[in-house]
Parts: structure tokens; sequence; C-alpha cells
């Protein structure tokens, strides 16, 4: 009777996937952008609330007349087509409006994630040719640290952003709100000259290698996603309103987000930060239908007691990603969520997959042509047969994910174009082929009747990258930082499973000479300025020597396996706890409360 009742559901998903299918995608040259979009909708949805946050509240109507007052300013502080801006805020209404105001103008915003400081925030402005910088008062502080090594000079350049506390802009900067006439509320001639193939935002992104790298967005992507994600994965019109506590530096919170409510004329609550105690109150409040995720939110939901306001809570669907398979049963029936959507999609990446039929445990199927090839993971590797040949995985094995190239999966890549074509395979199966590596391991799985399409559902990141706190860190990048430390010449970066977290805390082992000169105050002080809270490692073991491949590659296979277990080896393993800034040394009784997941990560 069970599968009689999901044939006849999944045969009614058609009358959504059909009308998928025969969407076609903007051409080039064709007028469409995120500032248009919104301008459509505030055509047809004008005193409808577009956001709600903290007391504020903003209909569509406000929010295109202040994006146009920004954007004629700008316009006449001399940004045109093409020139990049960066925007480093957290997420608030001005930051939306600024993304906006730059949209209209066909200029790119530049998205800096909100947590870097010295190095790699230098690395994003410089790396960028931004002209100008309109930052939030509540970043004041990193951006001051660095103004002298930033290629943004003028003082008319760096555009201060009141935030809640009454301040006045630094010296070094002008107000941006004092340069604004209210008046300029008509939306401007320009926005008609900006186009499919026009690019609209850099997203900084790790990788897998190096230094973060800029994902350029380009709109047709976004009014492309924003369709598919809308009709195929909410399935939202005017009427919902999504809960969205995502930063919006992020391809999640604003791809799925954002662009997603602006398509259709819904309405958004947008949140600085994610807050379990307050989440299902906010969510009764504001009668939050839908929900941008990332599996680690979800987890945090899931861990909370229950609360009155859980029940009959009004989320009827989510987007997001990374909700692992041991959670989703229990995280569905708790909650009653009718609609979970997983997804999966590099920033950069030029294919998608989406759990369009609301299967379990799945990230669904893909838009364009995949290929799972084999890999060795000790080796980190691709396994190529005796005639140099990619070996594709045809059974329920995980293999490296690689997305073909080709005109209908666009591989945009990085303004870096050196650090693009090294995310390309070619002549993977036939000369001349072109493959785009996403760096993950992902397998088949088995969902039932899916008209026949094949299902995925996500493994491991794989190499030099993994995954915390919701952000891709690079082992080389942090690797590279570490190094630059005193007390490190050689530092090898991985991350390692943590009972009750999602991903990976980061781990470095080094070999010290001498382990009593090591400062652990200083290092401490060291990490922590030097690299964002995600990246810092959490667990530090020194090591007698440092085992390397024929070619001077550093091994971690074992180190990752044996991890921080005191019980797997005799070195010295130093942790970071939740809530302290210092290394201290890893006990019997601390190792036991990580163990058993009580130790607040």
């Amino acid at each position: 009777m069970g599968k009689i009742k999901e044939f006849f559901r999944v045969i009614g998903e058609l009358r959504y996937i059909i009308p998928l299918l025969r969407y076609q995608w903007p051409k080039p040259d064709d007028v469409v952008s995120l500032a248009k979009s919104f301008e459509s909708s505030t055509d047809k949805f004008s005193d409808r609330t577009f956001m709600y946050f903290e007391d504020q509240v903003w209909s569509y109507k406000q929010t295109n007349e202040r994006a146009n007052a920004v954007a004629t300013y700008l316009r006449d502080a001399g940004i045109k087509h093409s020139d990049k801006v960066v925007v480093f805020m957290e997420n608030r209404p001005e930051y939306i409006i600024s993304l906006l105001a730059l949209n209209k103008l066909g200029a790119v915003g530049v998205l800096i994630n909100t947590s870097l400081t010295g190095d790699p925030l230098i690395h994003c402005i410089n790396s960028s040719d931004s002209i100008k910088c309109i930052f939030g008062d509540e970043l004041k502080d990193s951006l001051e640290d660095v103004l002298d090594q930033i290629i943004i000079k003028d003082k008319e350049n760096l555009l201060w952003v009141k935030d809640n506390i009454d301040n006045k802009n630094p010296e070094w900067s002008v107000d941006l709100n004092s340069k604004i006439n209210p008046d300029n509320i008509s939306n401007l001639e320009e926005t008609n000259s900006v186009t499919a193939k026009d690019t609209a935002f850099y997203i900084f992104t790790s990788g897998t290698t190096g230094v973060p790298k800029a994902a350029i967005f380009p709109n047709v992507k976004i009014v492309a996603a924003s369709v598919n994600i809308t009709k195929g994965g909410y399935r939202m019109d005017h009427t919902d309103c999504l809960y969205n506590c995502l930063p919006l530096y992020h391809s999640t919170g604003l791809m799925l987000g954002v662009c997603a409510t602006v398509h259709v004329g819904a309405s958004t609550f947008i949140r600085r930060k994610f807050s379990a105690s307050s989440f299902w109150q906010e969510a009764q409040k504001f009668n939050t239908t839908a929900f941008i995720y990332v599996g680690e939110l979800c987890r945090y939901l899931a861990i909370q007691d229950p609360c009155p306001e859980e029940k009959n809570n009004p989320i009827q669907k989510m987007v997001g990603n990374g909700l692992r398979p041991d959670l989703w049963d229990d995280f569905r029936n708790r909650f009653k969520v009718e609609r979970i959507v997983e997804i999966y999609g590099a920033s950069e990446g030029n294919a998608m997959m989406m759990n369009i039929l609301n299967k379990d445990k799945t990230i669904g199927m893909a838009n364009a042509r995949i290929a799972l090839i084999e890999y060795d993971v000790a080796q980190d590797e691709i396994i190529e047969d005796e005639n140099g040949k990619y070996i594709e995985i045809k059974d329920e094995r995980a293999g490296l994910l690689i997305n073909e190239i080709g005109p209908n999966a666009v591989f945009n890549g990085y303004t870096d174009a050196q650090a693009s074509e090294k995310k390309i395979l070619r002549n993977v199966f036939e000369e001349g082929d072109a493959w785009f590596n996403t760096g993950d391991l992902i397998k088949t799985v088995d969902v039932g009747f899916a008209l026949g399409k094949t299902h995925y559902q996500f493994v491991d990141r794989i190499g030099d990258t993994f995954r915390w706190r919701s952000e891709n860190v690079s082992t080389n990048e942090v690797g590279e930082i570490l190094n630059g430390s005193k007390f490190i010449n050689m530092a090898n970066v991985y991350g390692v499973k943590v009972p009750g977290c999602e991903g990976r805390a980061g781990m470095v082992a080094f070999v010290s000479e001498n382990k009593s000169s090591i400062d652990w105050d200083q290092l401490s002080e060291y990490v922590n300025t030097s690299l964002p809270k995600y990246a810092r490692p959490v667990f530090v073991r020194i090591i007698e020597e440092m085992d390397t491949t024929g070619t001077f590659k550093m091994k971690k296979n074992v180190l990752r396996d044996e991890s921080y277990h005191l019980d797997k080896h005799t070195d010295d393993v130093f942790v970071m706890m939740p809530n302290s800034d210092k290394y201290e040394k890893l006990t019997e009784e601390k190792y036991n409360q990580i163990s058993s997941g009580q130790a607040g990560f």
C-alpha cells in the first residue's frame, strides 16, 4: 500500500517538474538582473512586506526607493557598469539595499565574509580590484586594522553605514547616509542596460586549493537559480515568508534566500545570526512558512529542549544543504516539516542537484550531465586505468563527482583564470571534453520510485578542504598562515570528526624539536588574530616526525584517522574548548567530554 501511495505522490510532482523542464534560460543579452526582478516584484506587490528585521518592516516599495537613492549617489560618485565595490556588513536591510543599488548600475558587488580579518581580508579586497567599500559600523575595527594595506585609499571611497548604535563615522571614512538624497526614488535608466551575461557578484570561497577565490555570479545564474529554487524547491509564491538567518555573503543565504523571495514577491525575515533558542518564537511571530538551512542549524534545533512554539509551527518547507541522514527522520517527525529539499552545488560550480521529489535522505537528482569516478582517498588522487583513463563508477560506491561543462552547464569559475583551470578535468571520457571537479565524494542511493531519475547522497569532501561551522576551510590556506608562527615551521592541517557536530573540526600536527619552548598563550593569540573563528584549529598535535610522500606531500590519512584520540597515539594534544580562546592540554576528562558529545561544540 505504501509503494502505491508513493507512486501516485511522485506522479503528482510532474505538474511542477514539467514547467521547469520547459523553462528557457535568459539569453546573454536579455535585460535580466536581480534589480530588474526586484523592480518587477515592486510593481506587483508594492506595499507588501519584503523584509522583517529586528523591529523594522520594509515594504517592496520602500526598499526599492531606498536602493534607487543609494544607486543614484553611487552613480554620481563615479560608479559605473562593471566597477567593483566591496560590501562588508552583517545581515541587515542596508546590506540588501546596497546589493540592489549596485546591481541597478550593473556594478559588481564584492561580498566578503564578515569574520575575516588581517591577511585574508586584505587579500579579498585587493584581489577584487574594488574601487569603493561599503562597510557597516559593526565591522569598522576589522577594516581599520588593514587600512594601510588595502588598495582603497581615498576617504571618499570608504562608505560607512550606521548600525543601531548612535555612532559617528570614523574620520577615515564618509557617512553614506549623509550623502544620499532621499528624494531620488525613481528607477534608474542604467538598469535597462544590465544584461544576463553581466556579473552581479563576486562571492568568495576557499574552494579546494589556496587562498580565498572570488567565484563569479552573473545575472543569468541568479535569475535561473531563483526559478529552480522557488518553483522546484520551496514551491513558494508571494504569500510565503522565508526565515533567513544565513550569512548573505554566501550563495546559500543570498541565492536560496533573498534572490528566491524577490523572484516571487514573497516576504523574508532576516537575522544577523542564528539563535536556536529564539528560532521557533520568531517563526511564529513572523509566520515564516519556509526556512533556508544548513545542516548545522538543523542539528542545533534538534538538540534543544522542546518548547511550546515548535508545536503547530508555520514552517511547511525548507531548502538547504547538509542535513545528514542520521538526523533527517527525527527532524521531519519532530517539527512536522512537510517538504525538505536538500540541494547540492558549489558556489563556483556549473550544476546542481535538488531533492525536487521530496524523498528522504538524498540530495536529489542532477540538472546536468554528471559522473562519479574512482578516487583514492588515502593517496588523495584520482584513480586511472591501465590506459591512463578515469574510471566511472556504476554501482553504489562513493566516487568523486564531476560535472560536464557545456552550453547548458556553463562553468563561470573564478576571477583568477589559473585557479579556474585547476578545477577543470579535460579529456575525461573522450577527446576534447571538459568536466568540473567538485572535490566531493558522492554516491547513488535507492529512494524507490523516482521517475527513473538517479538520486544521490553526499558522502564527504576530499583532499585539502573540509567544512566546519557552515564554512569551507582550505587546509593549504590555514597551514600557510600557521607556518607564520615562530613555533611552527611545517603545519599539516586536516579535519577531524567531533561527536554531535556537522562537518569536521580543524586539527593541525607539527614537529617541535623543543616542545617546552612553545608559549601556548602566544600561539593562541597568533591563531586568534590570524584566522577567522571557523578556520582556527580546534586541536593541536605535536608529533615526532612528519610523514611525507615521495613528492614531499604531507600525508594526512593516518593523522586524520588517529585524530585527537588519546588511545591511538602517545603524542601531546592540545585543544581550544568552546567559549575559550586559549589552547590547553587535552586531558582524559576533557577527552571523555568531547567523545560523549558533552563538551559544547
